[in-house]
């Protein structure tokens, strides 16, 4: 049996007058969601604001049936079908804000053992394990198909001109293909949910630095944020953080 503990920050950045990252969690911390939207001041956080809330509707009015996996994927795959529609149907609708969009990645605890996580666009998450990182979404970006071709390496993805060139986006279009990826957790794990912003500064053994040396997933937060404050953060920067623990007792598992 596995119990948890999750802590979110986001930040406009150094260079950003407005921040068009948004984020939610669940009361109940079994569904994480972030979305780092696009499209102008006013359109960005717009797009992001709509995703979240999609997803927030759609956990409270219409909850899995069951704990298993389909009935998770299905779920998941409804709550940002809903978040692409939002967004889409808007932008329809209000001349201003045509052309918005988000990048979405949502997390659910499917089980005491097992995350289902759902991704639209480069926002991303990670698994940290045994003080390693896992990078276990594939960003839909142009030069993160480069590199996954051979054409490019991490380190020249990093100064690529093209890094915010993204292939796929909620809103956009009517419709919207999603990327499924469950993970099997184990006590000690850590999961990241991020913005781009964060892994725009930070290299992804310095991630997994801060939370091998973290103990409380909102110190972790803070100092995720501050790091990337530091090196300079050109973009909004939004981190969701959860610590897995062996739960022992006979009582609630988060």
């Amino acid at each position: 049996m596995l119990k948890w503990r999750a802590a979110a920050r986001t930040d406009a950045g150094c260079q950003r007058q407005r921040n068009e990252d948004n984020f939610w969690m669940s009361p109940d911390q079994r569904v994480f969601a972030v979305a780092d939207g696009m499209g102008g001041a006013v359109g960005g956080s717009r797009a992001s604001k709509l995703a979240v809330e999609a997803i927030e509707k759609h956990w409270k009015e219409s909850p899995p049936q069951t704990d298993s996996r389909d009935a998770i994927q299905e779920w998941l795959d409804k709550a940002v079908t809903m978040a692409n529609q939002n967004v889409w149907n808007e932008a329809e609708e209000d001349a201003t804000v045509r052309g918005m969009g988000t990048t979405v990645v949502v997390a659910v605890q499917s089980d005491n053992s097992a995350l289902m996580i759902a991704h639209v666009g480069d926002s991303r998450a990670y698994l940290v394990r045994d003080g390693k990182h896992h990078l276990v979404t594939n960003d839909h970006s142009v030069v993160q198909e480069m590199v996954r071709a051979g054409r490019l390496t991490e380190e020249q993805a990093r100064i690529n001109p093209y890094k915010n060139l993204i292939t796929r986006c909620l809103g956009h279009e009517e419709k919207v293909e999603v990327d499924h990826t469950p993970v099997e957790l184990r006590p000690h794990d850590w999961i990241v949910l991020c913005s781009d912003g964060l892994p725009t500064v930070l290299r992804d053994e310095q991630i997994s630095d801060v939370i091998t040396k973290g103990e409380d997933p909102d110190d972790v937060c803070e100092e995720l944020v501050k790091q990337t404050i530091d090196g300079g953060a050109p973009d909004n920067v939004t981190v969701v953080v959860i610590k897995y623990q062996e739960d022992n007792s006979n009582g609630s598992s988060n």
